[in-house]
């Protein structure tokens, strides 16, 4: 399965000296595709050949994912945010609209708490909570109402999972991303997008899943005064109530919820509504 067709591949090099690989098509106004945890430029195939007809769509591999290099440094979002920021800047992006999936949004968010607007035009969100770990302090019914996921020992054990040298960390993957799809995505879509996956070493996906999911970005978020869609799905593993609590905490942000195979991977599963709702959004922002 190729990554996408007529898209060029290109590097950027950071302050650190790490080459950032991304996908580029098109020509138009600038669009920035910022994949999530252990995903690829290349998973966004489908926004790439549909969006480059109207716009200069780039998506960006994350340090280690991908065909980015791998350094033994850098695994955290604050680090992701400065290189997405560097990219903008080498590429000489402007107005720049900004699609972010799952973790991509937590790279976004720091973004904006570092570098404010810069370069930024608009904001897509899909499918990422303000904040992944319950607290044992919060009041009853604060975990569910913002959608976080995981308890300490549940995450600490999946990250243990992934970075012990003796454990099966690629069965461990395929199996924390099956609860990603809709039964009826295809075998061959589950397959290509684990080898996805895996292109980042578990050592390091390891390390940025335990430094996303200790984020909380709940006073960052009202701040954001730029035009911003939060989409998110009714079958994703992302409870609706989290993708809605983050729309009423940006302001003025626009909710929509894909309602057929809306999955964490409704972008994939389901370009054609998901590309959609962007278009309308561009269109009217």
């Amino acid at each position: 399965m190729s990554a996408t067709d007529g898209a060029r591949s290109g590097f950027v090099t950071t302050d650190d000296g790490v080459r950032l690989h991304y996908l580029e098509a098109g020509s138009g106004p600038d669009l920035l595709l910022v994949a999530g945890w252990s995903q690829t430029a290349a998973q966004w195939r489908h926004q790439i050949d549909d969006f480059s007809r109207t716009h200069h769509v780039v998506a960006v591999d994350h340090r280690g994912h991908g065909l980015s290099d791998k350094p033994d440094h850098g695994y955290r979002i604050s680090r992701l945010a400065t290189d997405l920021h560097q990219l903008v800047h080498a590429l000489d992006l402007t107005d720049v609209s900004c699609v972010a999936h799952s973790m991509g949004c937590a790279v976004t968010w720091c973004h904006w708490e570092m570098f404010g607007g810069d370069r930024l035009a608009r904001l897509v969100l899909f499918d990422e909570p303000a904040v992944l770990l319950r607290q044992p302090y919060w009041p009853e019914g604060l975990a569910e109402e913002v959608g976080a996921l995981y308890g300490l020992e549940e995450i600490a054990r999946t990250v243990a999972g992934l970075r012990d040298p003796l454990s099966d960390a690629e069965k461990l993957s395929a199996e924390f991303l099956e609860a990603m799809w809709t039964p009826t995505a295809g075998t061959a879509d589950r397959r290509w997008v684990v080898g996805q996956n895996l292109l980042l070493p578990r050592e390091y996906a390891g390390r940025l899943l335990l430094d996303n999911v200790m984020q909380d970005w709940r006073d960052v978020l009202p701040r954001i005064t730029l035009p911003t869609l939060v989409l998110g799905g009714s079958d994703s593993v992302i409870p609706t109530a989290a993708v809605r609590w983050v729309a009423s905490a940006v302001p003025r942000a626009t909710l929509k919820v894909l309602r057929s195979r809306g999955s964490h991977f409704a972008f994939w599963e389901n370009p054609a509504d998901f590309n959609r709702e962007i278009r309308a959004f561009l269109g009217s922002s």
